[in-house]
């Protein structure tokens, strides 16, 4: 999808940070900001600003910033259109896409307004559901003979599905609605046509995507009933390969403990979150993808993989694996716990407790370990045979991890369990890669097995570089960018000072002066989203990024702060002529005159005048 530039400043000039942060984080106002605890790391005292002048937040702990859109990438692992669309359907604005046809457009519309409308009638069942727990003892009694409490039940919003063919008859007026099919809770019988519910007599798990909106059920069967698990089909707002049942939940708890825990059933979430392991989540009945990968390294650099024990934990593992490997970056981790046959996460922690649950998490294999594992598996290292046999199981593992120092260490590792010397290895692995490329010549969207990274324009912005010591230009830059009409009081020499300052301070300032002519004053988060692909872009990102970027206070304060910056750099320009001028006075009587008149304006520059703000 590609969203016009011009759309974006106006849904950020429409919508307020302060409002979409206040949604998720309890936020209380602070001289001319908002402050509350950081969403994206633990802690105890609140580091957490956010800027209404600037539409912009930023946290003095962590370091995390950026704007309305940013914020809902970060905090709900969004992508950058789902956040766009996400704000602007609560601003009342249609998403323009440049690439579509009216016909795309049109189609794209009615996709969203059917999956809204889907969402709203899981939501009913879910709400209806959660009612009919309170009045179902079998349900109640096997939720707490599993360990399970009334506040962990209310959190992931556990239900109960009563027996019967028409439950949900007494909860929807029109049970032959199209859409109780269209959203997987209603079945219809293809011979006689009669409809029946799709859960009965079943513990229910809502499943929530990262909004937070019910987009289809886990059934556990309190009965004989088969199967003993049974999930919502796919439906437009469900794709089980794409979604992760206990996410939303476990977001903010992946923060704090710093790791995502994988399991592979609902219970084991519910359970682990029970005692102590809030940052747990499951697959939905399927191996994991890359899919979901991606998805929680939106919300942690670590993830841990909980398999049981036993031949199929250990094939769901290499699916794990395959599928982890492109994401497995030097500043990622990715470990793989194993638990004895006999044990699920479930049973393990009643078990051994939450402290032996945390010793087996912490003991658990790392990714290259598990690599190296894999490969070996049924191979005799002690022939060459064998030897040869590793390398080959290992060399489309290898190929598909990201390049960096692991990559490379890799391959120092497997290289030595073959007896191989590395560089040998390398060019036959690199032979092998450029034959396998030349019998796939349009191939694409994959190098070394490793995503292809998009071109788009809205991929997030790279980290700013490192800042420089502070000078007063930066400063009066800073200002600017956070106080567009300040420009407007300069003078033509103060501005004709600042627009010739050597790039891309200068540069930037004529920017900034075109902008303000074209469009008024803006906020910082409206600018930076205008400076993408701008050659001042990374300037503009250093000034308004990190501690020294707070240019909050009094307007009157800042005005005189500004005035005294520009004083003191036409002080300085003034300095210049004048040392110049006295290399002329042997020769120049009138050089010396127009020295003593510079030297008496630079003087009264270089006089504090605070009282005149």
């Amino acid at each position: 999808m590609s969203i016009p530039q011009s759309f974006i400043q106006e849904l950020l000039a429409r919508v307020d940070v302060v409002e979409v942060v206040g949604r998720h984080v309890q936020l209380k106002k602070s001289g001319a900001n908002y402050m509350g605890l950081c969403p994206f790391h633990g802690e105890k005292s609140p580091s957490f600003s956010v800027s209404p002048s600037k539409q912009f937040f930023h946290c003095f702990g962590c370091g995390k910033n950026g704007n309305a859109i940013g914020f809902l990438m970060e905090h709900a692992g969004m992508g950058f259109v789902e956040a766009v669309q996400d704000l602007a359907q609560g601003a009342g604005l249609s998403v323009p896409d440049e690439r579509a046809s009216p016909a795309e457009r049109a189609h794209a519309a009615e996709q969203r307004r059917q999956q809204a409308t889907l969402a709203d009638v899981l939501e009913q069942a879910a709400r209806a559901w959660q009612q009919r727990l309170r009045e179902a003892p079998q349900a109640i009694d096997y939720l707490k003979g599993r360990g399970v409490s009334g506040q962990i039940a209310k959190r992931y919003g556990l239900g109960y599905a009563p027996e019967g063919w028409h439950g949900l008859a007494s909860v929807f007026a029109e049970y032959d609605s199209p859409l109780l099919v269209e959203a997987g809770l209603v079945l219809v019988n293809e011979e006689d046509g009669r409809r029946y519910d799709r859960f009965r007599h079943r513990v229910m798990f809502p499943i929530r995507n990262v909004r937070g909106e019910c987009i289809a059920f886990g059934g556990r069967v309190l009965g004989d009933d088969k199967p003993k698990y049974l999930n919502s089909p796919e439906t437009p707002v469900f794709h089980k390969g794409q979604e992760l049942y206990g996410l939303y939940e476990a977001r903010t708890a992946m923060r704090a403990m710093g790791y995502a825990l994988v399991t592979e059933g609902y219970m084991d979430v519910v359970a682990l979150a029970q005692r102590g392991f809030a940052n747990a989540v499951a697959t939905l009945g399927t191996a994991c993808t890359a899919e979901h990968v991606h998805k929680l390294f939106r919300f942690t650099d670590a993830v841990v993989f909980s398999f049981d024990g036993d031949a199929a934990g250990r094939r769901a593992a290499r699916k794990a694996l395959a599928a982890a490997l492109p994401y497995a970056s030097d500043t990622r981790s990715v470990k793989f716990l194993f638990l004895p046959p006999e044990h699920d996460p479930d049973s393990f922690i009643r078990a051994h407790g939450h402290d032996g649950f945390e010793r087996a998490v912490q003991d658990a294999l790392p990714l290259s370990r598990f690599l190296v594992d894999a490969a070996r598996e049924d191979c005799d290292l002690a022939t060459a045979e064998g030897r040869s046999h590793m390398l080959s199981n290992a060399r489309d593992l290898w190929a598909a991890l990201p390049d960096g120092v692991l990559k490379r260490q890799m391959l120092g590792e497997l290289a030595q369990q073959g007896q191989l010397p590395v560089p040998d290895l390398a060019a036959l692995w690199a032979q092998a890669a450029a034959a396998q490329a030349a019998r796939q010549p349009g191939g694409e969207g994959r190098v070394e097995g490793r995503p292809r990274r998009s071109t788009s324009r809205w991929n997030p912005p790279a980290q700013p570089p490192r800042p420089q010591p502070a000078r007063r230009i930066d400063h009066a830059t800073r200002l600017l960018l956070s106080n567009m009409r300040f420009l407007e009081e300069l003078t033509h020499e103060e501005q004709a000072l600042l627009r010739g300052q050597p790039a891309p301070h200068g540069p930037l300032i004529v920017w900034l002066e075109s902008r303000l002519h074209e469009h008024g004053p803006q906020p910082w988060a409206v600018l930076r989203e205008a400076l993408a692909g701008h050659e001042c872009q990374a300037l503009a990102e250093r000034l308004m990024t990190g501690s020294h970027a707070q240019t909050e206070g009094d307007e009157a304060e800042l005005r005189w702060e500004l005035r005294d910056l520009v004083n003191r750099m036409l002080a300085e320009a003034i300095q210049h002529e004048q040392n110049a001028l006295i290399a002329l006075a042997a020769h120049e009587p009138e050089a010396l005159a127009r020295y003593r008149m510079l030297q008496e304006r630079r003087l009264a520059l270089q006089k504090p005048r605070r009282g005149a703000a």
